[in-house]
């Protein structure tokens, strides 16, 4: 048995802001399923929102987070995280070491995305959650108070109430993927940082460890969940049979760039006046839409009219990856097909990163703390979790200890090697696939219920499997992937309207009766087994 003061499941901006600041008053171990420098924070292009410029305002990136929000947005926690932003910032810069790209007259250069009213998105060319990851991984490694458990992955969380006490988290049985062995690791705090859920979905921008395991571990563990509805698809992934889902950053129509059909006619402004620097919710559906009129397979970015040195000075990582499959942005339109990109739903958590759970903490895009309401600002994410773990951090000083007086180990009863692994494959593939297909950018009823469904389905071959046979990393990531498919699809089936990021055909338009969150917790929503 291993014991700390805190346990982060996860490595990402979230996870390392919280156990660089818990380090300064206790023990810290990160578990993370891969390396550490591996999160979707590592593959984010665009920046971090903040108020950084005199004349911008507090007022003006709070309104535009809750206009993009669409209702939902719970102002007091917009409000908190965006004042929090400047000092978030800083501290990436002077604490850290992040390097971040400087404007002609000193100072941050600071580009515009789409819903933003200002220049307040602070960069590192167009690999900012690269040079964020890059430095927050550097100082963990040189803080003694900090130990990493890689290639390690939560199989589920240790709950007292399965000991007769009351309703706390006191750590997690982990996997050791390299050994095959599951460790029980006790904590005073766990806190849950594993990011999104994107690879739920057939075409992601995010990275394969993306699979929502943060979400399936609080909802089985008895905590709420929240808004899982609301997957952000991304606009604009690079459209090429051998790119797997590369980003094409929002910075590059912050920058210029327009959308436009393959025949070269424009669109957007058919559907929004910010036309390409639209939110995302309003770009993604409008080129599905465009995509189904014309019966195209993209549509196009076009850069061609901005200065060529400066295309290739802003964005080498985007150009050099384009330029690998032929695609110059100097001189020719890029393909671009919407993808799933962010997931604005989570873990039900306060101000502070408390969950329903005691001793339970979410922080960064496994949380749901109402800051993104129904449609995700563009690059308030890397802002949330700077801001959220640090306070998660503050918060867990002197937590009380709950744990019972003996631990029971992992137990794997007659569990035995598998040797049906096609199982695995084939449910990994159908959920995504069928998640793409029913529970995408467009919904309707009827595709919800086949969604329902077949995933009641695929779970039942997955919890079978999963009590026969030893855990292995990709068991694990496909229990949580149908779990959290089975979440959003019932998430998505109860919201009787279209708002921010659901948008449902027999149900169009915005209906204020449903400007709420869509709450679900173990009894009242999915099986979670």
């Amino acid at each position: 048995m291993l014991e700390t003061d805190y346990l982060v499941i996860g490595s990402g901006i979230a996870g390392l802001s919280f156990a660089l600041h818990a380090a300064d008053h206790g023990r810290v171990m990160v578990v993370t399923k891969r390396s550490v420098e591996e999160s979707n924070t590592n593959y984010a292009q665009g920046g971090i929102a903040a108020v950084l410029d005199p004349t911008d305002s507090f007022e003006a990136h709070v309104q535009d987070t809750l206009t993009v929000g669409e209702g939902l947005c719970h102002k007091d926690i917009v409000e908190l995280c965006v004042q929090g932003g400047p000092l978030a910032v800083r501290e990436l810069v002077e604490r850290y070491g992040a390097r971040f790209d400087e404007g002609a007259g000193g100072g941050l250069d600071l580009a515009r995305e789409g819903g933003h009213s200002a220049r307040r998105v602070a960069h590192a060319k167009d690999t900012t959650g690269h040079e964020i990851e890059r430095a927050l991984v550097a100082a963990a490694r040189a803080t003694p108070n900090i130990t990493v458990l890689d290639e390690h992955m939560a199989v589920d969380l240790l709950q007292l109430a399965k000991y007769g006490g009351p309703d706390a988290c006191f750590g997690a049985y982990v996997l050791d993927e390299k050994s095959g062995e599951v460790k029980t690791v006790v904590a005073r705090a766990t806190v849950l940082a594993t990011g999104g859920a994107g690879k739920v979905y057939l075409y992601t921008t995010n990275p394969d460890v993306a699979s929502g395991d943060g979400v399936a571990l609080a909802y089985r563990a008895g905590a709420a969940v929240a808004n899982m509805e609301f997957i952000q698809f991304h606009p604009t992934c690079l459209f090429h049979p051998h790119a797997k889902s590369f980003l094409i950053s929002e910075a590059l129509r912050g920058e210029g760039g327009i959308l436009k059909l393959r025949s070269g006619e424009t669109f957007m402004e058919r559907y929004h006046p910010m036309k390409s620097l639209a939110p995302r919710d309003v770009v993604a559906r409008a080129i599905d839409a465009e995509l189904k009129r014309t019966g195209d397979d993209s549509v196009c970015l076009d850069m061609t009219h901005l200065d060529p040195g400066f295309l290739v000075e802003r964005f080498p990582a985007i150009h050099a990856q384009c330029m690998r499959f032929g695609i110059d942005m100097r001189t020719m339109p890029i393909p671009v097909v919407p993808a799933a990109h962010y997931s604005c739903g989570g873990v039900v958590a306060d101000a502070n990163g408390r969950t329903s759970v005691r001793n339970l903490y979410s922080v960064g895009e496994a949380a749901m703390t109402g800051l993104h309401g129904a449609c995700r600002l563009a690059s308030n994410s890397l802002l949330e979790g700077a801001v959220f773990g640090a306070r998660a951090a503050e918060d867990v000083r002197g937590i009380e200890s709950l744990r019972p007086a003996q631990v029971a180990p992992w137990y794997a009863g007659a569990a035995s090697p598998s040797e049906e692994a096609v199982v695995i494959t084939q449910n990994w593939d159908e959920v995504r696939r069928l998640m793409w297909n029913y529970v995408g950018i467009v919904r309707t009823d009827k595709r919800l219920e086949r969604a329902r469904r077949r995933i009641e389905l695929i779970r039942a071959e997955i919890r079978e499997y999963y009590w026969n046979f030893k855990v292995t990393g990709d068991l694990l990531e496909l229990r949580n992937l149908a779990l959290v498919a089975h979440l959003i699809i019932e998430s998505a089936r109860r919201r009787k309207e279209s708002r921010g990021l659901h948008f449902n055909a027999d149900y169009p338009h915005k209906d204020e009766r449903w400007a709420r969150d869509t709450t679900l917790r173990r009894g009242d929503g999915p099986d979670p087994a």
